[in-house]
């Protein structure tokens, strides 16, 4: 069985006992958080019920395992023979989740 929701403004596909990176939410480490936004859910003998937007009564629930930051990306502009060049780093905030169970 798994699932389609959206958090944070994007869609994931989270199955029970799999783990999922999200952009931050603001929830405590170790807080189990119900998610409601469910557009998709297959279950296991494949069949489909898909919301229109949302699946009515559908809750994810997931248990916030760490809140923490994700590697550093570096942006470089450059400009070919002016002597123009600016490097910058980037963390983003991230929030990893474990998937408990998926209702219908």
């Amino acid at each position: 069985m798994y699932a389609i929701i959206k958090a944070v403004g994007r869609q994931y596909k989270v199955e029970p006992g799999k783990t999922v990176v999200t952009e931050k939410m603001p929830v405590e480490a170790g807080a189990t958080i119900d998610l409601t936004e469910v557009l998709l859910v297959v279950n296991d003998n494949g069949s489909a019920v898909v919301g229109q937007p949302t699946v009515k009564g559908a809750v994810v629930r997931a248990t916030v395992v760490e809140q923490y930051r994700g590697e550093k990306v570096l942006v470089f502009h450059y400009r070919a023979k002016q002597r123009i060049r600016k490097r910058r780093g980037h963390r983003q905030s991230l929030t990893r989740l474990k998937i408990e169970s998926i209702n219908v």
